[in-house]
């Protein structure tokens, strides 16, 4: 979804300025998802300071206010956007550029009504997800970051394109999606289940990735966690559906992918997820993953637009080896042949197993049985770097070495191959995803 079209959208309701705040939320993760229960608390243990050291890891505070190879929380780190580009702030106990002089309760404000000192915040900080924390929390994240190393680093201004820099926007933004929580639904379910929803909602914030949007950029909270698309990846499908979502999944491979970021015949976790895993979710103590588990397996089941329908065996994978193409394979999408055996055979190896690493296992993955090849395309530019307990996920980016139709060629392939797919990815795709 292109700004224009947003901006067009609301010029069409007579809302000029609103326009400019709507479409934000392309970039920022806006909306709200349901409540959870106040005794759903989101880390055990009474000290402050550990807890919200816990909850700060959970809710990934770090994935936006980390820059590369930058201070803890000192901020910088980019969000690019087809609006501009957004920059985290420093949120270290900085007088001058941090939160040094910010009360518990300025602290609250901004995660639970965007409301900094002096300013409104944009949605790029997503408090409209953040709204439902308990103020305890809220409290004991901010007795955590408070003790946290002060770094005295400028904060960079967002670099927003003419009228999304005009930060007074936010007033109508807010008028129109900042609300109340929705209305508690946690009667008559366990507290495993409220733990796992807390987690899910006002921490993990699931929704902002994996649920579509209305022309006005809210979470169509009919068809959450169906799946959706954010800067230029593919948020998959995650409701109990059991064709096109998780509905399948073991607990026990549902818990390996929250906790690895892999789960073998399913997927490897790489872009945004990639970095949630990373930043977050493997961070989470295993009564946490299990009740995000729980949670997860009575979201409604949902096939969600475009949906994606895995074949596990498909028959030019089943014909070849660790070594070498099968059957008729070496006949059809010879470019693309010829790059992956250059390329990505040695790790990948023809029949999907993937050698040395299992985050190189292909077979099964719904990234490989999506035919508009989102993932893959993103996956062979930009490549996958994450660190994982004490082991480095690593894939080279190819975007410098391949032209658009290579690239093409390459993400059709792999389609076709490990997944029986005809891939319609074309090289105009693949020069719109260079720029997101």
């Amino acid at each position: 979804m292109k700004r224009t079209f947003a901006h067009r959208v609301a010029r069409a309701a007579g809302l000029p300025v609103l326009a400019a705040a709507c479409a934000l939320l392309l970039a920022a993760c806006g909306g709200h998802d349901a409540p959870a229960s106040n005794a759903a608390s989101g880390a055990p243990g009474a000290d402050p300071v550990a807890r919200g050291r816990y909850l700060v890891k959970a809710a990934d505070c770090a994935a936006c206010h980390t820059a590369k190879d930058g201070a803890p929380f000192a901020g910088g780190a980019p969000l690019e956007s087809p609006f501009g580009t957004f920059y985290g702030s420093n949120i270290t106990p900085d007088k001058d550029h941090g939160i040094g002089n910010w009360s518990a309760d300025d602290f609250y404000a901004a995660l639970h009504d965007g409301k900094a000192p002096g300013k409104r915040l944009y949605p790029s900080m997503p408090y409209t997800s953040y709204r439902q924390l308990t103020r305890a929390d809220s409290d004991a994240m901010y007795a955590y970051l408070k003790t946290v190393r002060p770094v005295a680093q400028e904060n960079r201004e967002h670099e927003l394109k003419f009228p999304y820099n005009l930060r007074f926007g936010m007033v109508f933004w807010d008028m129109v999606f900042l609300k109340d929580s929705l209305p508690d639904a946690s009667t008559g379910q366990s507290a495993d289940w409220q733990r796992g929803r807390y987690l899910a909602g006002a921490l993990g914030h699931c929704a902002e990735c994996h649920t579509p949007r209305n022309l006005g950029f809210g979470l169509k909270h009919g068809e959450s966690l169906a799946g959706a698309e954010l800067q230029g990846w593919r948020a998959y499908n995650i409701t109990s559906d059991p064709n096109h979502g998780i509905g399948k999944w073991t607990d026990e491979a549902l818990i390996q992918y929250l906790r690895t970021g892999h789960a073998d015949g399913h997927a490897s976790a790489s872009g945004p997820m990639g970095e949630a895993v990373a930043h977050s979710l493997q961070f989470l103590k295993p009564e946490d993953t299990a009740a995000l588990v729980t949670w997860l397996r009575t979201v409604p089941a949902r096939e969600g637009k475009d949906p994606i329908t895995v074949d596990p065996s498909p028959k030019a994978m089943l014909a070849s080896n660790a070594m070498a193409p099968g059957g008729d394979d070496a006949t059809r999408d010879a470019d693309g042949l010829r790059l992956f055996e250059g390329a990505c055979a040695s790790c990948h190896q023809w029949n999907g197993a993937g050698q040395q690493t299992p985050y190189a296992g292909l077979a099964g993955t719904r990234g490989v049985n999506d035919p508009s090849g989102a993932n893959v395309t993103q996956a062979i530019l930009q490549g996958v770097k994450m660190r994982i307990g004490d082991t480095d996920v690593y894939m080279p980016a190819f975007g410098h070495a391949y032209s658009d139709p290579e690239v093409a060629a390459l993400a059709n392939y792999v389609i076709g191959h490990f997944g029986g797919k005809q891939g319609t990815v074309t090289a105009e795709d693949v020069a719109k995803r260079r720029q997101l």
